[in-house]
């Protein structure tokens, strides 16, 4: 097991217990292998797990030349003023994870994108399943306490998901009240492959933007994007999910879970069945806890005989009689709202490892024992 990320690299311990939040072991227990950025600074970089290795990119492109095919070629380098940035650095930052194939990591990789006191973080990640992996990472993003006059994260990943190979990725956001986020992601899953997408937001932040793609090219392919979002005064959380199916027998689904205490909550979701034999389901779920907004854009786009596509979308506030049901089960106001909203957040996400599935729990367990 590699040494734990102390004190020496300047993290103040309020910080630890934000990346905490985010998911993130610095003692790496449970952890095969980690990735840490502080600002532009690669602190950490190591894995123990045979076959999978965990690189910083700019290292990862000079010891594999043929990396140099997966860079930018699922998000292009134009495809607006962040990706643009990202792409013009000369030194640019990030990790590239390789699951080499037949390899499984039982304890996840965690990776972890940490905004110290910079205006700006920028990364460029690469992720590969090669054939008949299995390959799991939590992503924790945080800022600093001190990072209160505004700050900015852009982020590139491209993942790719292998033949029969499988990819779990779960992202926790912690970001301040000031701090925009911009990432930009794209997968191609192959015949047989899985790519489960997991987000996780619940804690202020100015502004998030994020719209991630799933080409679901091979037969039998599956993409599953889950989201749980709370939008608190100030913040604009613009996210979605789009997934395209272009072989027969891939399906895709999109969940979210959304609660807004006073901030603006844009969910969006597209489904494309490009071919018969596709099946996709997107599903938008909404509470107003306080006057706030949430906009549920839902897309179903057939194009062929044979594909089934469904959505559901629904914004509403907690039901009297519910809170009054719990209130005669013996429970206070106060404490039957929590039990309500804890339940609603609950989305378990099929085939994500228990170590995960306890992260995201966490989390939300977190965010309720802070009132939302």
């Amino acid at each position: 097991m590699p040494p734990e990320i102390n004190n020496e690299q300047g993290i103040p311990n309020e910080d630890r217990e934000r990346l905490a939040l985010s998911g993130i072991n610095l003692s790496l227990a449970g952890r095969c292998g980690s990735y840490f950025q502080m600002n532009q600074d690669v602190v950490h970089s190591t894995c123990s797990e045979e076959g999978i290795d965990v690189l910083p990119y700019s290292e990862a492109l000079k010891r594999y030349e043929w990396l140099k095919d997966y860079a930018w070629n699922l998000v292009p380098k134009d495809k607006d003023e962040y990706t643009r940035y990202v792409a013009e650095q000369k030194e640019p930052q990030g990790y590239v994870i390789i699951a080499k194939k037949g390899s499984n990591n039982i304890f996840p990789v965690q990776a972890c994108l940490y905004l110290g006191r910079e205006q700006v973080q920028h990364v460029h990640n690469i992720i590969i399943a090669e054939e008949n992996a299995e390959l799991h990472i939590v992503s924790g993003c945080a800022s600093g306490t001190h990072v209160g006059r505004g700050g900015a994260h852009y982020g590139i990943s491209e993942f790719y998901v292998g033949k029969n190979a499988k990819i779990s990725f779960t992202m926790i956001h912690t970001w301040g009240q000031e701090i925009e986020v911009y990432p930009r992601s794209a997968a191609i899953v192959e015949e047989g492959g899985t790519f489960l997408s997991n987000y996780v937001c619940m804690q202020p932040v100015k502004k998030i933007q994020m719209y991630p793609t799933a080409h679901c090219r091979g037969r039998d392919s599956v993409a599953r994007f889950s989201s749980v979002v709370i939008g608190t005064p100030g913040s604009t959380m613009d996210l979605g999910s789009r997934a395209v199916l272009s072989a027969k027998g891939a399906s895709a689904e999109l969940i979210t879970r959304a609660i807004t205490k006073g901030g603006t909550i844009i969910s969006r979701g597209h489904i494309s069945g490009q071919v018969e034999g596709t099946k996709g389901h997107l599903e938008c779920k909404g509470l107003i806890l306080k006057d706030g907004i949430i906009y549920a854009i839902p897309e179903i786009e057939g194009k062929v005989v044979g594909t089934e596509l469904t959505h559901e979308a629904a914004v509403g506030k907690i039901a009297r009689e519910e809170i009054e049901y719990l209130m005669s089960r013996g429970l206070d106001e106060e404490m039957a709202t929590a039990t309500i909203i804890r339940g609603f957040l609950d989305v378990k996400i099929t085939g994500l490892p228990d170590a995960l599935q306890r992260s995201i729990d966490s989390a939300i367990d977190t965010a309720e024992k802070s009132g939302f």
